[in-house]
């Protein structure tokens, strides 16, 4: 009797240890989340958890539009939507900071880069300002601009929308970066000032995601691609249907962002069709 005492103490002092080593050995085992690169999620402040929902299924670039009121950046894709105390800060900065504090300074443990792309829905230059303001106190987590150079972080800005691309162009170093349209393919601006570029697809194509991608339309999407691609620059269009078939094209396109508001549709669908060799 008492060797049974005491072999259940033990045990039961060592139940506590034998927990946080099954514990640890199975967050250790955990698989990392998988980034993936060309997904893009769309208005991305809609979703029950904005940011954590992409994050969570390895989405590399989130959408977050914003409007200046009374110098504070609000989420929302319009006025009447907007939320006090809902800013760029609370909804996106403060979590991205603190992920990239735990990985070691990456978004994702693979250190993927990460894209957020700001769309300015107030006036370009004063929304601008603010932002810079806003992103200074986050500037060691940022890629750096400069006229010539990028040097990158954690975490890339790229503003879209009303884009105060001129007085960017000025600034010998800048936070953010500007999305561009097609119409700035062979420009003389640089990569370093525009590196990715963005439009909308019914603009552009007919085709809408149903029946076949007519071939000439094909060879349109080509040639945009290698434009950008060597121009340096990252190529996305918004407004495509959001379905496999336009999912398809646009990766074995080599389209470098694709933009969703079906998160786990476009997940499972990168994880499962990868690109198929061009």
């Amino acid at each position: 009797m008492p060797s049974f005492r005491t072999s259940s103490l033990s045990l039961f002092l060592a139940l506590p240890f034998f927990l946080n080593v099954t514990s640890s050995r199975s967050q250790a085992t955990e698989p990392a989340v998988k980034p993936l690169l060309q997904a893009h999620a769309h208005n991305d402040y809609h979703h029950a958890r904005p940011l954590l929902d992409a994050l969570d299924l390895g989405f590399c670039s989130v959408e977050a539009d914003i409007h200046l009121v009374d110098d504070k950046l609000l989420v929302g894709h319009d006025r009447k939507d907007l939320i006090n105390g809902q800013t760029l800060e609370k909804l996106y900065l403060d979590p991205l900071k603190d992920r990239i504090q735990q990985n070691n300074g990456s978004v994702f443990e693979s250190r993927a880069p990460f894209t957020l792309l700001i769309d300015f829905k107030t006036a370009a230059k004063p929304t601008y300002l603010a932002l810079e303001k806003c992103l200074a106190r986050y500037q060691n987590l940022l890629t750096e601009f400069t006229s010539t150079s990028v040097t990158p972080g954690a975490v890339t800005i790229i503003v879209s929308g009303n884009r105060p691309t001129e007085f960017m162009a000025t600034q010998p170093r800048r936070w953010a970066a500007v999305d561009g349209r097609l119409s700035d393919l062979g420009s003389s601006t640089p990569a370093s000032l525009m590196p990715l570029i963005s439009d909308r697809w019914p603009s552009h194509f007919k085709w809408n995601g149903r029946g076949v991608f007519p071939p000439e339309e094909k060879a349109k999407l080509q040639k945009i691609v290698q434009r950008a691609h060597a121009a340096g620059q990252r190529l996305r269009f918004w407004a495509t249907t959001d379905n496999t078939a336009m999912w398809h094209v646009l990766a074995e396109a080599k389209v470098d962002l694709i933009g969703t508001d079906n998160l786990n549709g476009l997940h499972n669908f990168l994880k499962t069709s990868p690109p198929k060799a061009q």
